[in-house]
């Protein structure tokens, strides 16, 4: 009897051992992804909410009294029109992939901060930077790329005023406790002109202009995008919620 338990024992082991070495062993047929059907290059796929195609900002609204977006639109781009304020999306967000292209003027009428700035706001708190930076020098956690007054960008992937530019922007909402209290960071990517600048950072909190970050509880929020009195434009909008 125990050398008939002991011959089972080892021809399950043996068979064991003889399973884990098949590759049959290892492979996962369920569940498959579902497909996704992708178009020219930075084109939005199957599945992306469209933003903004040139058309009109149906899918936008004033940022300071959820009025009618002011913005100028002209040959399927929008611009900002100074001094009537930031545009937010109708919709809120909470993880996302998000593809826009923006252009800063090809006039050169200032420098440092003053030149080509705008911003692109996650959830309305979180600023991943756009400035002119070809050939401009400013502080370095507040030029193009960065996540503003917090993360420099890996490098200046800046082209030259008047040029079209990408970012492609990976977004991991922050999560907060029923108390309030935040138990998990929001994280960054950010492609800038398809070359990596933001690597999964961390995010501190909001991106003040003045003092410390803060980390007030919230849900999701729509996208913003600022108004700082340039002509910045913008086309192909969208975004991909994850």
């Amino acid at each position: 009897m125990r050398f008939l338990i002991l011959f089972l024992f080892t021809f399950f082991c043996l068979g064991l051992s003889l399973g884990q070495k098949q590759p049959e062993a290892t492979e996962v047929w369920q569940p498959e992804p579902r497909v996704v059907k992708t178009g020219k290059l930075n084109s939005p796929p199957s599945d992306a909410i469209v933003l903004f195609d040139g058309k009109n900002l149906d899918q936008w609204m004033s940022e300071r009294d959820s009025s009618e977006a002011k913005w100028k639109i002209e040959d399927n781009y929008m611009t900002v029109v100074g001094g009537t304020g930031g545009i937010m999306t109708k919709q809120a967000f909470g993880d996302i992939q998000l593809h826009l292209e923006f252009r800063t003027p090809a006039k050169i009428e200032s420098q440092g901060q003053g030149r080509g700035n705008s911003g692109v706001f996650l959830q309305s708190r979180y600023e991943v930077q756009v400035l002119d930076n070809y050939e401009n020098k400013t502080y370095s956690n507040g030029q193009c790329a960065s996540v503003y007054k917090q993360y420099i960008p890996l490098v200046n992937a800046c082209k030259k005023p008047g040029e079209w530019q990408s970012y492609d922007i990976i977004f991991s909402a922050p999560r907060f406790n029923k108390d309030g209290i935040k138990v998990a960071s929001a994280y960054l990517t950010v492609l800038h002109n398809g070359v990596l600048v933001q690597n999964h950072v961390e995010i501190k909190g909001t991106t003040e202009y003045i003092g410390q970050p803060k980390n007030v509880a919230h849900e999701k929020a729509s996208i913003i995008l600022q108004d700082h009195g340039n002509p910045v434009s913008y086309r192909n909008i969208w975004v991909r919620e994850l």
